[in-house]
C-alpha cells in the first residue's frame, strides 16, 4: 500500500511540474488553465499585450500588462516558458 500511494505522489508531482505554458505562443483559454490566478480577463490581456507589443522576452516583462504583476508571476515560474 505505501508503495502504491509513493507512485501516486510521484504521478501527481511529475504531472503537475512538467507542463509549462509559452505565454508567446499560447491563446488565452490555455494561459487561464494552466497559470495560477490568471483567469479569462488575465489571460487575454496577456494575449492582447503581446499582439501589440511583440513576444516577452523575459518573465519579469509580463509585469507590463494590466493584472499581473510580481505576485502572479512568481506563483507561475516554473509553469512559464518563452520559447
Amino acid at each position: 500500500m505505501k508503495v502504491r500511494h509513493l507512485i501516486t505522489l510521484g504521478s501527481l508531482l511529475f504531472n503537475s511540474a512538467a507542463y509549462a505554458v509559452n505565454v508567446n505562443s499560447a491563446d488565452a483559454v490555455t494561459i487561464a488553465d494552466e497559470l495560477k490566478g490568471v483567469g479569462k480577463v488575465k489571460a487575454e490581456a496577456i494575449v492582447a499585450y503581446r499582439t501589440e507589443h511583440g513576444p516577452f522576452a523575459t518573465i519579469e516583462a509580463l509585469d507590463a500588462v494590466k493584472g499581473i504583476g510580481p505576485v502572479t508571476i512568481d506563483k507561475n515560474r516554473d509553469k512559464i516558458e518563452l520559447k
